[in-house]
């Protein structure tokens, strides 16, 4: 109680920095949410209980599976942890999401939040490991059991999205279909966001991340594809979590080559309508994990993914009162032996404080 009694002081900073529409944060390093041995974890999405307990919604994968962190893609499935606060700790507490294999592979990103009055549970998944059917999955839950149920708008599976099939939208030539979604609820319509490969030069090797929005008017959908992309192509994007707050819409993001700063940092997107974030609207957010803990506490880590700075990606928040409050981010960097990948979280503070 003591500890959540502090977070609402935290709170009450954010609320008076946002007050005038504008959204800056500090990130002050707490420590691991989530590591386990044998393990990589990715990704941990926090929810508030009914109990009070922070829940977080966690890909992992065995790390002997798959020797150069493919299995992300392969071997994956979405476990729950529960913790008294959202500092942690965090206990495991079972498989949510099992990797089914075959047509519903390696189930990964997961993103839960409240609306509605009900959990809804966001993740991807592929068929037989290839990366170009990937797609979006919906679950809907009136609790934290895990009695999870396809949601009422989407195939008898779950999927609640899949690339367009309509040429004249945005990511109809997507190359690796539909991924990494982000959903809330804002003036009333339900705003689905998705991160699609775009190629807009045919001469070059690879596609641009960019994020598109998928629209319903009931939380369960069916959802429709936006026809434009709500990111600038080529700003570099990837990995974004929204949130609404002073009748603005902000995404958080993974920094891809925005030169906004070094990449794989965080970016801080904000729009007034949810369906256009301006680039002159975009900042940097949070540094690599070195820039918080120091280089020396790295330097004899192992690397799965990124290098020794601690690339910090797949960011996911945790509201309180309606105001960002913890922030918890995945990298591939960690210093504890026989660990793989792990998540850590940060408090939000106002900068400045």
């Amino acid at each position: 109680m003591f500890r959540f009694k502090k977070l609402l002081v935290w709170v009450g900073l954010l609320s008076a920095l946002v007050s005038d529409g504008f959204c800056d944060f500090d990130y002050e390093y707490i420590g691991p949410a989530v590591q386990q041995e044998g393990m990589h974890v990715w990704g941990s999405s926090p929810v508030i209980g009914p109990d009070g307990r922070v829940h977080l919604y966690v890909a992992q994968w065995p790390m002997d599976t798959r020797p150069n962190f493919s299995g992300w893609y392969k071997d994956c499935e979405i476990a729950h942890y529960v913790g008294d606060a959202p500092e942690g700790p965090f206990e495991f507490v079972c498989v949510a999401v099992p990797d089914e294999g075959g047509l519903f592979n390696s189930p990964h990103n997961p993103t839960v939040q409240k609306i509605d009055d009900q959990y809804v549970l966001c993740f991807i998944v592929n068929e037989n490991s290839q990366l170009k059917s990937q797609r979006i999955v919906m679950y809907v839950a009136d609790d934290l059991e895990d009695t999870w149920r396809p949601a009422a708008g989407a195939e008898a599976d779950g999927t609640i999205l899949r690339k367009s099939t309509n040429p004249t939208d945005w990511n109809y030539t997507a190359q690796l279909g539909v991924s990494n979604p982000t959903l809330i609820k804002h003036d009333g319509k339900y705003l689905l966001y998705d991160k699609s490969v775009i190629k807009t030069d045919p001469a070059a090797k690879r596609g641009r991340y960019t994020y598109g929005v998928a629209i319903s008017d009931t939380l369960e959908g069916p959802y429709a594809h936006f026809p434009e992309p709500v990111t600038e192509v080529g700003m570099g994007i990837e990995d974004a979590y929204a949130f609404s707050m002073n009748d603005s819409v902000y995404l958080i993001s993974r920094d891809f080559g925005s030169k906004r700063g070094s990449h794989g940092g965080g970016l801080l997107w904000k729009s007034s309508d949810g369906l256009r974030f301006p680039s002159r609207d975009v900042t940097r957010s949070f540094e690599h994990l070195s820039h918080y803990v120091g280089e020396d506490t790295l330097s004899g880590a192992t690397v799965y993914r990124g290098d020794l700075s601690g690339r910090l990606e797949r960011p996911q928040v945790l509201m309180v009162d309606g105001k960002p409050a913890y922030l918890y981010v995945a990298t591939g960097t960690n210093a504890t032996p026989g660990h793989g990948s792990c998540s850590h979280v940060f408090r939000i503070k106002a900068r400045g404080q």
